[in-house]
């Protein structure tokens, strides 16, 4: 009868210990982080909570009883996910294909989450011709979110002289790709055409003017910058590795008199989107810190993830934002320029910010101090006092990174 009764009590206990979870109203609650959202002007000690793959509340003190998951945030910054505006995803084993389907790019889950990037755009590896491969081998099997600039060349950025074919460069059949994939193409790209010839850039312009999407350049030659920024260039347009300074390219800094060129704060006002694209050769302290005593600020803090980048100064997206850091910028500029802003630059406002019915897209990061050094390119050595370092990020909901187990429930207090 004893043995009857306990099973009964042990029963009604797991049916209430049930229920409790069945009526919890939140899935995950982060308690006490100092929440960082640019669109939404929080900039302040909050709570976060999910539910359902959603974010259900941000406010203070939200009681934890509420929740079926506490996160203690304490002393880190919850800010919504990461979205690195320019990146090379599309990794493939195809020989002779660089960032198109072959082996410099990288695969998105193993190098976004861990930095606290939710969203990676990729810059150019895909062209009309390759992103359906592009689509069913990366973007339909990552967990990251993965949208895609697509190369303005049908081969897409397969390098050497695939891209300097111009007859490969078709406006047309760009732009009847981004319309059939509109969930996944943001705009076009254009990437390392070296010669004396304005026809790539006017083939880009005319794909951005069909569909009426931005274009992002990288500049391959030693054009006119102030020619391309006012003459081509729409606002909401995007120029990438903006503080690049390698010999056969113009740089935004002049290289005498190390002064900001006059026509780049105007270009920025007009409305072009100035894009950090640090990548393996492309960002330099010369042009940086010059840049910014001249009172200019890149919009966003794409990292040119690659494998090169990734073992090389850039390292990842959170050290491109401890880079600037160093440069005396300060954290929710940085925080902005990788979540609002390239959210706004690709039309996608429903990223980027933690507005309650959003899919619940987290980073939370924790602010080390100490002696820190940052390099660039050329190997010059920046010092700093600050690094970020992600603790968690999670997607859609669902932890996908939790570094020291904040997540977790201690050993022993199950």
């Amino acid at each position: 009868m004893r043995r009857i009764s306990f099973l009964l009590l042990s029963g009604f206990l797991l049916l209430a210990v049930f229920v409790q979870a069945q009526t919890k109203t939140y899935s995950i609650l982060i308690k006490g982080g100092h929440v960082i959202d640019a669109k939404n002007n929080i900039n302040e000690i909050m709570d976060v909570a999910i539910q359902n793959g959603k974010i259900a509340a941000v406010a203070k003190n939200i009681n934890p009883m509420l929740a079926s998951q506490i996160v203690d945030a304490k002393g880190m910054y919850v800010t919504p996910g990461l979205i690195d505006l320019h990146g090379h995803v599309f990794a493939g084993t195809e020989p002779n294909h660089y960032l198109s389907n072959g082996n410099v790019a990288v695969a998105p889950d193993g190098f976004t989450f861990r930095a606290g990037v939710t969203t990676i755009v990729d810059a150019g590896g895909a062209g009309w011709k390759s992103f359906p491969d592009f689509k069913r081998n990366i973007i339909d099997l990552s967990k990251t979110r993965v949208l895609s600039f697509l190369n303005i060349v049908g081969e897409g950025m397969r390098g050497g002289a695939y891209e300097q074919d111009i007859s490969d460069m078709d406006s047309k059949k760009a732009a009847e790709t981004a319309l059939a994939y509109k969930n996944y193409i943001v705009g076009f790209k254009l990437a390392h055409f070296r010669k004396l010839d304005w026809t790539p850039v006017e083939r880009i312009m005319e794909a951005g003017k069909q569909t009426n999407l931005p274009v992002i350049i990288d500049f391959g030659g030693n054009l006119s910058l102030e020619e391309l920024f006012f003459k081509y260039l729409r606002p909401g347009d995007i120029y990438t590795h903006v503080f690049r300074e390698l010999s056969g390219k113009e740089s935004i800094v002049d290289l005498k008199t190390k002064q900001l060129k006059s026509f780049v704060l105007p270009a920025q006002e007009k409305g072009i989107i100035f894009d950090v694209g640090f990548g393996g050769g492309s960002f330099n302290f010369n042009q940086a810190i010059s840049s910014i005593k001249a009172g200019f600020y890149p919009n966003t803090m794409g990292t040119d993830l690659h494998g090169g980048s990734m073992n090389g100064a850039m390292k990842d997206q959170l050290n491109v934002l401890s880079t600037f850091l160093a440069l005396d910028m300060d954290i929710p500029g940085v925080i902005s320029r990788s979540t609002w802003e390239p959210a706004k630059a690709i039309n996608r406002e429903e990223l980027g910010n933690l507005s309650v019915g959003t899919e619940a897209d987290i980073a939370v990061l924790r602010i080390r101090k100490g002696n820190f050094g940052f390099k660039d390119i050329a190997g010059n050595k920046q010092v700093g006092k600050r690094r970020f370092e992600c603790e968690m990020t999670i997607r859609e909901g669902k932890v996908v990174y939790d570094l020291n187990a904040i997540a977790s429930t201690p050993v022993g207090r199950r």
